[in-house]
């Protein structure tokens, strides 16, 4: 589903002309909504970085939801060490001096060191001791359907388009203040998508038949 067809389904389902501003903010809202409550594979990027010799602060992408996993790379051995995520607090108390060196073991959501509450970074403990190139497993938020950067077209509008439009009416409809009882049958076709595309997120996409087996239903 395009972002046209998008705006158009939502305007025949309720049955009501919104600007497009309007529409814009609930198709965004219920973006928001599906992508914070389904850790979709489909959205999972991957970078690399550099951590410096006595640095223990690392940079987080700027497009930065959350965290899947965050290695360092000895320089020499090529070896993956892959850090535990700790509150701020545990690295402190287990690494009270700055000159505590080491292979990274931890790491933890430091927040800003700036003005700009979107420049998060990470805190690690121990230092490192040498400079070590990172690599970030990490959930984003994509480009939005509503934007020209997504050209009209999202994973979501191609693949699981019903969570986005269902999504979309009740967020729409509460705007209205619409009829409790058709208020209750959208959020339940909204409920019943949401749940397929968690089957997908969490079962499908995280498992297979040789580990599994094949989804069967009991025979009797």
């Amino acid at each position: 589903m395009t972002y046209d067809e998008l705006c158009t389904s939502i305007s025949d389902y309720v049955e009501n002309t919104f600007s497009t501003e309007q529409i814009d903010v609930f198709i965004k809202e219920a973006e928001q909504r599906i992508y914070n409550s389904i850790q979709l594979p489909d959205l999972r990027k991957n970078v690399t970085g550099i951590v410096t010799l006595h640095n223990k602060y690392l940079q987080c992408p700027n497009d930065f939801l959350s965290a899947y996993s965050i290695a360092v790379i000895d320089p020499t051995s090529g070896e993956y060490t892959y850090l535990l995520n700790k509150d701020v607090n545990f690295i402190r108390e287990a690494y009270p001096s700055p000159t505590s060196y080491g292979t990274p073991k931890y790491y933890a959501i430091f927040g800003p060191q700036s003005n700009d509450i979107n420049e998060l970074t990470f805190i690690l403990g121990p230092t490192p001791d040498v400079q070590y190139t990172t690599e970030l497993h990490y959930f984003y938020y994509p480009p939005s359907i509503t934007s020209e950067e997504s050209g009209g077209n999202t994973w979501l509008g191609e693949n699981f388009d019903s969570a986005l439009l269902y999504g979309s009416i009740l967020e729409a409809y509460v705007f209205l203040k619409g009829d409790v009882e058709i208020m209750t049958t959208y959020r339940q076709r909204y409920e019943e998508a949401m749940n397929l595309l968690n089957t997908l997120a969490t079962g499908k996409d995280r498992g297979d038949a040789y580990r599994n087996g094949q989804a069967r239903i009991p025979v009797r």
